[in-house]
């Protein structure tokens, strides 16, 4: 027999932290079908993550549900869509929903997930119990989406809606309404008009409302032009 390999005889909770320096889902992948111990290591260094960002990767609903399940103490999930990034659906709204993590999260980016409907991000955001901080824009969501945040995020503090088309002022109303808390709300790119703004201005004065400008005009609207 050969002589073992100096990295086999690492203890494994150090093999664990090397593996948790790992940014590549893919070596993390091939690293686990090495042995046992490997996989072991593994597992338990996705366990200790507190933040996954999946932006850029190429990610299906399966393989992403399965690293956030192994990500016991996770509290960031970043799961964006950019060029060549993540396509997850609302299949994988739904297996990351019944991980154990997920009530435990704090923050959450769903941005330009434009597979997702309101469908998958409402049984998602009623598990999360202590979200904070949700980035939706660039999405289809509805104001169904925003009554589940508004019944289940009462510690939100931001919120992302940039260029949500379909959601209203019903939907905006009720979220600033609920969520005591919220400090600041992007509706860049949103339909609403300037007398929503004001609407959530009456309701919580403090709300920074992004971008500046739309709180600018909502504070001080425009002096009626006479006719000549």
């Amino acid at each position: 027999m050969g002589e073992e390999a100096e990295i086999d005889r690492l203890p494994l909770d150090l093999l664990a932290f090397i593996f948790s320096l790992t940014t590549s889902f893919t070596d993390l992948a091939q690293a686990s079908g090495v042995c046992r111990k490997w996989r072991k290591a593994v597992k338990q260094s996705m366990a200790r993550r507190e933040s996954l960002s999946f932006a850029g990767w190429k990610m299906d609903d399966d393989s992403t549900a399965r690293l956030v399940h192994l990500a016991l103490n996770l509290k960031e999930l970043d799961i964006s869509r950019s060029r060549w990034g993540c396509q997850i659906t609302d299949n994988g709204l739904y297996q990351i929903a019944s991980a154990k993590c997920v009530g435990n999260l704090s923050s959450i980016s769903l941005w330009g997930m434009t597979a997702i409907t309101d469908t998958g991000v409402v049984q998602l955001i009623s598990r999360t119990s202590s979200l904070q901080h949700l980035n939706v824009g660039g999405t289809f969501i509805t104001d169904e989406s925003l009554f589940a945040i508004a019944g289940c995020c009462h510690h939100l503090k931001s919120i992302g809606l940039w260029c949500c088309r379909h959601v209203t002022e019903r939907g905006l109303l009720a979220v600033v309404d609920k969520c005591r808390k919220l400090e600041s709300i992007n509706l860049w790119g949103t339909r609403v008009p300037v007398d929503c703004f004001i609407a959530l201005l009456s309701i919580s004065p403090a709300l920074q409302i992004k971008p500046f400008e739309l709180l600018l005009n909502a504070q001080n609207p425009p002096p009626l032009l006479h006719a000549l």
